[in-house]
């Protein structure tokens, strides 16, 4: 196996692990990183999709505490069956709209205007959202969501499939403009992301199995391995965070980011691919 390779595709895990769980989107970043690293083409993008899995798992080692106490609980305590309910709630608008729309928005809306524009506009709904005070937030604990709010989030998520809109940010930003605090609308995403992230992967990889070959094996685990341990200090680090600071800074790098995405594309230093 080519030690480059292998290499790159140790970087492209870095990356989708630091920028998954972030409200910075991640597909921007992978798609100017596998540029940079010339990994681009359909394989390219099966490799993307595919190491989503480790940082999945980073959360779920996270959160394991919680998603243990819910499934033992699950048959007989009404707490956890409605914070497993309001999971489920919020997943399935996006499976519905993917379903319906998500090969048309891979076959137009991945262009690097799009992405700038996402990326900026996403920023001032930060900067909007950090103007509200947190004391008003109604909803102090995921355990204390509503399936209302649970829906209200799983519809905010759906703006996630623009490119460069950011998942995490788009269900952070949206809870808390929503009525849940930094803490609950942070944790809620992180849950959320689990169903969501493998459910898309597993389609994603399904209709691209032609693409698969056991010889590409060490490039994905390589991949996923590095996901995995970025994503785990990346999401340990933002709860820490959000205990005492606000996600300003994140908007302000949205801005940068996206005036990035314009200058690589109009100076014709990268190749802005999906």
């Amino acid at each position: 196996m080519d030690t480059v390779l292998l290499v790159k595709a140790a970087i492209m895990g870095i990356v989708e692990g630091l920028t998954e769980f972030l409200p910075i989107s991640s597909t921007g970043h992978l798609i100017l990183a596998g540029s940079l690293l010339n990994m681009g083409g359909e394989a390219a993008n099966v490799f993307k999709i595919a190491i989503q899995t480790g940082a999945i798992f980073a959360v779920v080692l996270v959160y394991w505490q919680k998603i243990r106490h819910t499934v033992v609980a699950l048959p007989r305590d009404k707490a956890a069956q409605r914070f497993a309910l309001n999971v489920v709630i919020a997943f399935f608008p996006a499976v519905i709209l993917g379903l319906l729309f998500g090969e048309a928005i891979d076959a137009h809306l991945f262009t690097p205007q799009v992405v700038a524009t996402t990326f900026i506009l996403g920023a001032f709904v930060i900067l909007w959202a950090e103007r509200r005070p947190q004391s008003a937030a109604r909803v102090q604990s995921v355990d204390d969501m509503t399936p209302m709010d649970a829906l209200k989030v799983g519809l905010v998520q759906c703006f996630a499939m623009i490119p460069g809109t950011s998942r995490s940010g788009a269900t952070i930003i949206g809870g808390m403009l929503l009525g849940l605090s930094r803490k609950a609308a942070t944790d809620f995403s992180f849950f959320l992301a689990i169903p969501t992230l493998i459910g898309a992967g597993v389609y994603s990889l399904f209709k691209a199995r032609h693409l698969l070959s056991w010889a590409d094996a060490p490039v994905f685990a390589v991949g996923l391995v590095f996901s995995f341990i970025s994503a785990w200090i990346c999401v340990r680090w933002l709860l820490r965070y959000i205990s005492s600071h606000s996600f300003v800074p994140f908007a302000w790098y949205r801005i940068a980011f996206g005036v990035i995405v314009l200058l690589t594309w109009w100076m014709g230093w990268v190749a802005w691919e999906a």
